[in-house]
């Protein structure tokens, strides 16, 4: 079976690639810049935000001089309705990264949870 930790590691970072580059919004942050903050090769961001582009994440990419990567960051979302079964998927995932990862994750569990909990 194979380890679950280096999953686990991707995401994490791919979590934080996604906070870096919100944080630096609407600037641009290159490649290196983002693999020195998180602690990998200009390679393994590549692959992340392909990654992360081919699930649908808005991260743009600008090649040259003065170029990078940069995500659309509202400051605020329109309400999201989800089924159930979408909340609990979401929930899993944040259990398997571990919910204290990140006060944004520890935010959006609290949410999740609260939604899925009978009001009494």
């Amino acid at each position: 079976m194979a380890s679950v930790q280096p999953y686990l590691s991707r995401v994490e970072r791919a979590h934080r690639l996604i906070e870096e580059l919100r944080a630096r919004a609407p600037r641009p942050l290159s490649a290196r810049a983002l693999a020195e903050r998180l602690g990998v090769t200009v390679r393994t961001v590549e692959r992340d935000v392909a990654d992360l582009v081919a699930a649908g994440v808005p991260i743009r990419t600008r090649h040259g001089a003065g170029g990078g990567h940069r995500i659309d960051a509202r400051t605020a979302l329109p309400p999201v309705e989800l089924t159930p079964g979408e909340a609990a998927a979401l929930v899993a995932a944040l259990a398997a990264i571990g919910p204290r990862s990140s006060a944004s994750a520890q935010s959006a569990m609290a949410k999740l949870v609260h939604s899925l909990c009978e009001e009494t």
